[in-house]
């Protein structure tokens, strides 16, 4: 199998050999080798070898060629959501979302760039200032498996249309999924070296982090692998580093009028994408009065229903499976460590098939735990917190070390100014979901959820830096010179 694409050809990997599985059938969905230190070195310098040809193109014809690539995400947005779904556990309805954000990133993208790292010029009153962007080289990109198609697009897209060359390495969860996304770049009349990919496992990512000819690491995933990275480049202040990480992210429920409609929101806050989503809901603030008495009864009430299934079922499932079996596993651990510690279960998540990734979601009341872990748990596990005044919820919601989203729903406008101008995160909503973020915004945290580098619109900034300079074309005397010079 042809795993690897270097050089504008797909090639064997040499690396040891892995598989990525359906979570939710334990079928074998995509297996190869993945890519040795030499099969780095090789994309590596594939990239920088393509560089200077891709950055000296004018940017009208890259961008020429990232419109194709998404007019055929558009004709084959069907394929890859199927991919998406069968490599991720994601219910197709999802998994076609996905497909679909990936192609509207590219118009969005190219705005981004215009806007935020275009070209501007500035009569002075003997030259002219300009300011222009120029790419950094050759960068890499680590991908997660949550969304392994829209992601590592946010990263891709912005960085090829500021000219740089790319070296791609997706999870070694989604595999197929990369892949597939290539043979699109590749069909769309991408140059030869300009993207590259490297499939595997831990040292793969290793091997790509530590390379010396790498000019910027752009990478989403988890906080832990996120702080390594950051450690690793210490020192290096030559590296671009754009880290978007995770958070235990907070919605506070205020008084409402409409409870099935909090109830909505907390569900998709909570348990979209089967929890597996950087912005979901971990905690969850809730008055402990008789509206937060009501509004807990329902919501434990239709999360009991919540259809969970395979991603290509009839009807579609609300949430599918998570990603692999150990990741169920581990979720159902935590849980149990909650309870242990004196956490009340009102609705425990079970896992339905030690082999397989499904788990139903959980709510656990933890208000009475003391010394709560400051954790993500990633998948749908939401903790529920009462609390007796409201600047006491925003109090808790701030007693974290991430700072990525955080959500607030209430009919009265003065708490949201309230808890606007105090909650700490990149991502603040009210009345609406916490993992609702537009494209056409920032996208990025504080704390341990990213380290000021926030994606989405302002992928731009970090795909490219500025370069500011005085020009003449003519070379001429000034009318005087500096005291002490004689001419």
């Amino acid at each position: 199998m042809n795993e690897l694409f270097i050089d504008g050809e797909w090639a064997a990997g040499t690396g040891p050999a892995f598989a990525s599985r359906n979570p939710g059938t334990d079928q074998v969905v995509w297996e190869g080798r993945g890519a040795s230190a030499d099969d780095v070195e090789r994309a590596v310098r594939s990239a920088r070898n393509a560089f200077q040809s891709w950055a000296a193109l004018d940017v009208d014809a890259r961008i020429a060629i990232v419109r194709r690539f998404a007019a055929l995400l558009t004709e084959r947005k069907e394929a890859i959501a199927e991919a998406i779904g069968r490599e991720t556990g994601k219910p197709l309805w999802e998994a076609r979302t996905e497909a679909a954000s990936m192609a509207a990133k590219v118009e969005i993208s190219i705005q981004a760039y215009n806007e935020r790292t275009g070209e501007k010029r500035a009569p002075m009153a003997d030259g002219v200032a300009v300011l222009r962007h120029r790419p950094h080289g050759v960068v890499a990109v680590f991908g997660p498996y949550n969304f392994p198609g829209h992601l590592p697009n946010g990263h891709i897209v912005p960085a090829l249309i500021a000219g740089n060359a790319v070296v791609f390495k997706p999870s070694e969860l989604a595999p197929g999924v990369a892949q597939a996304t290539v043979e699109v770049w590749r069909d769309a009349g991408l140059p030869a070296g300009v993207l590259n990919l490297v499939q595997g496992e831990k040292e793969t990512g290793i091997a790509l982090a530590n390379h010396r000819q790498i000019d910027g690491l752009f990478f989403t995933g988890s906080s832990d692998t996120g702080t390594l990275l950051h450690k690793q480049f210490g020192g290096r202040p030559e590296i671009v580093l754009a880290l978007e990480m995770g958070g235990n992210n907070p919605l506070v429920i205020a008084p409402v009028r409409d409870v099935d409609a909090a109830v909505h929101h907390t569900i998709q806050s909570a348990f979209l994408s089967a929890g597996q989503r950087c912005t979901c809901a971990r905690r969850i603030f809730v008055p402990d009065d008789a509206f937060g008495d009501r509004y807990i009864e329902r919501l434990v009430d239709v999360t009991s229903r919540i259809a969970v299934g395979e991603y290509n079922a009839n009807p579609q499932p609300f949430m599918g499976a998570v990603i692999s079996a150990r990741a169920a596993s581990r979720l159902v651990a935590a849980q149990d460590r909650l309870l242990a510690d004196g956490a009340k279960a009102l609705l425990a998540m079970e896992q339905r098939d030690p082999k397989l990734g499904f788990v139903t979601p959980a709510i656990l009341d933890v208000t009475h735990v003391r010394n709560l872990p400051d954790e993500e748990h990633f998948g749908p596990l939401a903790q529920i917190v009462r609390y007796t005044h409201f600047d006491e919820a925003i109090a808790r919601a701030n007693d974290t070390v991430y700072g990525l989203s955080a959500g607030l729903l209430a009919d009265d406008e003065a708490l949201w100014t309230r808890f606007h101008r105090t909650i700490r995160a990149g991502i603040v909503n009210w009345n609406r979901p916490t993992n609702g973020a537009s494209s056409a915004a920032p996208f990025g945290g504080t704390g341990r959820s990213g380290n000021h580098r926030p994606s989405a619109y302002y992928a731009a900034d970090y795909c490219a830096y500025p370069m500011a300079s005085v020009e003449s074309a003519q070379l001429t005397m000034p009318a005087s010179v500096s005291p002490g010079l004689q001419f």
